[in-house]
């Protein structure tokens, strides 16, 4: 037996003006589930309080709730010392208790044929695989950014309309349905994946393959259009408007020392035509130390606007240049700076390369120290970088060398999915929900470490926003400085 203590979310709204706290502390088992934690405050301490659970085993979804602010299912999570237990983001009914009932009624149903259906094929039956272990528990929905600013019906819904689209016994067009209940407005965060207990690839399995569905039925969104209509012309996402990164940089470029390792530099639209700023700065990361790069002039869009817009016409033809512009010279390593781009070449490819992220990269070889900058900072989790890549600790490693950092919750800019271009508005409500938690921290900057949140971010704060890659580098010319006063 062990003695934890543990916070539990209370609210009662017919008495409390508020959610509050409350703690415990309670005796458990070794290995015991938070379940037990609140059997045991229940039954021993406070019969009052309110939860759902029924199988205990992690099949019904019953006992979803938040712990430490990341759903799980509280039979199936480990309780640990000092843990705050609460409700899924849904209204709640009494303490971890919400109301599920007005989502579940959101899940459509099977509309078979009057007469005899037809059975699914082993392939139908494969495809539909995937997406079919849903348990309703809502925790993909309890952390949706989308349905806070839009009336996007959510990811289980989207999930069972395309489990119903690839049903051969089901009788309805599920496009128009998907589309009128939000189908582009998800921004492809990927929160909804991680939050899944069954670990259901919805953006992926679901509301990608619903976009290109759509697009085979003529509902693609112009601005949509345009950019495939780009990338088609141009062989990229967007327009340019000054010279281009890769025409101020060599093909190849040595670093300032000995080579300690050699990469190859898949470079995305956005840091090549928009942000080239960035990129120059993370060569001369590089440079000073020791990773020689190179960079094949022959590189194009990687795909990624056209995969998460349901476009794919063109993909293969995207797919087959990236990988040739890097397989015949050799490379082995392919480094990314985007994270677009990045978790792309890492899901969306079969690549005879390794691909990975200049974090993972830089703390991987370890770095020269920089000098530490007088700033306190909050960092911007880039969903395709942290959910999309799992790379979370590499960039705080390397921002805590350079100045101090304050947390903030690692939520959706709403530059991603198409929805920038596609809804701005959208995008401009969940960057303004981004303003409100960089005020918070008082942070003096925000860093991050993907293009469009580096570009988007900008316009709905006060604070700099800079790329990690940017403040190093600061770091490193001030050192420099200071070096050069001691002379």
């Amino acid at each position: 037996m062990k003695e934890i203590r543990v916070a539990v979310l209370r609210f009662d709204p017919k008495k409390d003006p508020a959610p509050h706290p409350e703690s415990y502390t309670v005796r458990v088992n070794e290995g015991a589930r938070v379940l037990h934690v609140l059997h045991a405050i229940h039954d021993e301490i406070d019969p009052t309080l309110s939860y759902r659970y029924c199988c205990g085993s992690g099949q019904c979804g019953s006992c979803a709730v938040q712990v430490n602010g990341e759903p799980v299912l509280a039979c199936m999570k480990e309780a640990a010392e000092g843990i705050t237990i609460a409700p899924l983001n849904l209204p709640v009914k009494k303490d971890l208790v919400v109301d599920l009932l007005p989502k579940i009624a959101t899940i459509a149903s099977l509309v078979p044929p009057e007469g005899e259906a037809p059975l699914p094929t082993k392939a139908q039956i494969d495809e539909i695989k995937p997406l079919r272990d849903c348990i309703e528990c809502m925790a993909c929905v309890s952390v949706c950014p989308a349905m806070d600013v839009t009336t996007f019906l959510g990811p289980t819904a989207m999930r069972q309309e395309m489990r119903l689209a690839l049903d051969p016994r089901d009788t309805i067009n599920r496009v128009p349905d998907a589309i009128r209940d939000g189908l582009f407005t998800c921004t492809s965060c990927q929160a909804c994946y991680k939050a899944c207990p069954k670990k259901i690839q919805i953006p992926g399995k679901a509301i990608e393959k619903l976009r290109a569905l759509a697009n085979r039925q003529g509902f693609t969104l112009p601005r949509h259009r345009e950019v495939e209509a780009l990338i088609k012309e141009t062989g990229r996402s967007v327009v340019r408007t000054a010279p281009s990164f890769m025409e101020q940089v060599g093909t190849t470029i040595e670093p300032y020392g000995p080579v300690r390792a050699t990469v190859g530099f898949f470079v995305g639209c956005m840091y090549n035509l928009r942000q080239q700023q960035s990129a120059l700065d993370a060569i001369e990361i590089l440079k000073r130390n020791g990773i020689r790069v190179i960079i094949p002039r022959d590189q194009i869009c990687c795909g990624s606007p056209l995969i998460r817009t349901g476009q794919l016409d063109y993909l293969d033809t995207l797919r087959k240049r990236n990988i040739d512009a890097f397989r015949t010279r050799g490379i082995d390593t392919v480094m990314t700076m985007c994270a677009g781009c990045g978790s792309t070449l890492k899901h969306d490819y079969v690549t005879p390369f390794k691909v990975i992220d200049i974090n993972e990269l830089l703390t991987h070889y370890g770095i020269e120290p920089p000098a530490k900058l007088p700033l306190r900072a909050t960092y911007h989790d880039p969903c395709h970088l942290l959910r999309g890549q799992d790379v979370k600790d590499e960039p705080r490693q390397l921002i805590r060398q350079v100045v101090d950092l304050v947390e903030m919750p690692a939520i959706c800019c709403g530059s991603g999915g198409g929805v920038k271009s596609g809804l701005p508005d959208e995008a401009a409500a969940l960057g303004e929900k981004r303003r409100e938690e960089i005020r918070k921290t008082g942070a003096d900057i925000v860093i991050t470490s993907c293009p469009f949140c580096e570009f988007h971010i900008a316009s709905h704060s006060d604070k700099p926003v800079k790329n990690i890659m940017t403040v190093l580098l600061e770091g490193y010319r001030e050192k420099d400085r200071q070096e050069q006063k001691k002379e």
